[in-house]
């Protein structure tokens, strides 16, 4: 069994810490019974569902995914090349914690401008030192940025502004540790959600995590790819989903609920009306209002 204190390495834009209780609520009975040894994430995010289940779960094997090839990226450093990745954090936030208020911004923006204009095509395959150095680069930029948010504008760039926190937590080595020994039975994968599918059988339990659809246009945070993901996108999941369904393995997908601001909006009651679909509370974490950051449904989509 993995090791039960792996959490995510990243804060994560949409994380689902939150919402382990209700998943590990429902999930398959063939999953307790131990009847299903592949899981499957096509959106892996932050992770917070994978290191959850693989920690508590004895999978034979794992397959993540995401189109962030730089998440796949510090994926596969962190699985591969934990203790070198230690070494460049901890030599980051020695750097950055000794300077004042004035001098961690210009680092961070300064470190920010380099991880924009050096970005050469990744090999996953061969994680030489400049990619376990931009792994180490991705992972403080998202523990110092404003709301530890993954957002890229139209040219592909990170461009979270500087988040002035007093003491980021920059390096988490028993995590970074316990994370890397989950990590070993898993297979990371770079790409669409749909190069998932030959790992999707009847032995499989997959999770659905895509970006959320908004709840309104301040809302949208799925920008964590320069091409985003709409509503065509999430029919084109949907789609996927019952093709899955038709392999017989066991399914479930999260996703906001339209109906906290328009009770007449049956989107995914209607794309998902074939499934099962309950709603649970969670707590809005993202919003620039704090007056807002209230208690809103989510909704949970299963086969079974």
């Amino acid at each position: 069994m993995a090791n039960s204190s792996a959490k995510p390495f990243l804060k994560w834009a949409g994380g689902k810490t939150q919402l382990l209780e209700a998943f590990t609520r429902r999930i398959p009975k063939e999953l307790a019974e131990g009847k299903l040894p592949v899981f499957v994430e096509p959106f892996v995010g932050g992770g917070a569902v994978f290191f959850h289940f693989n920690s508590i779960f004895e999978f034979d094997e794992c397959h993540i995914f995401d189109i962030n090839e730089e998440l796949i990226l510090a994926y596969t450093v962190v699985k591969n090349n934990v203790e070198d990745l230690i070494d460049i954090l901890h030599d980051i936030k020695e750097d950055f914690l000794s300077k004042d208020d004035p001098g961690r911004k210009e680092f961070y923006y300064n470190l920010r401008a380099e991880f924009n204009r050096e970005k050469p095509a990744i090999n996953f395959q061969q994680c030489g030192k400049e990619w376990i150095q931009r792994a180490a680069h991705l992972i403080f930029l998202n523990r110092t940025c404003f709301n530890g948010l993954y957002r890229v504008n139209n040219r592909g760039e990170f461009n979270v502004p500087f988040g002035k926190y007093k003491n980021p937590k920059i390096l988490n080595t028993n995590v970074l540790l316990s994370d890397s020994e989950t990590l070993q039975n898993t297979t990371i994968h770079p790409g669409d959600f749909t190069g998932s599918s030959q790992y999707i059988s009847a032995h499989s339990f997959v999770y659905f995590d895509p970006p959320y659809r908004p709840l309104n246009e301040t809302s949208s945070f799925t920008q964590y790819s320069k091409n985003g993901f709409h509503d065509l996108e999430q029919e084109r999941l949907a789609s996927f989903f019952e093709q899955c369904d038709k392999k017989h393995a066991k399914l479930m997908l999260s996703n906001s609920d339209p109906k906290n601001v328009d009770p007449d909006d049956d989107f995914f009651d209607s794309i998902y009306e074939k499934f099962h679909i309950t709603r649970v509370p969670a707590r809005r974490l993202i919003n620039c209002d704090g007056s807002k950051r209230g208690e809103i449904q989510e909704i949970i989509v299963t086969n079974y």
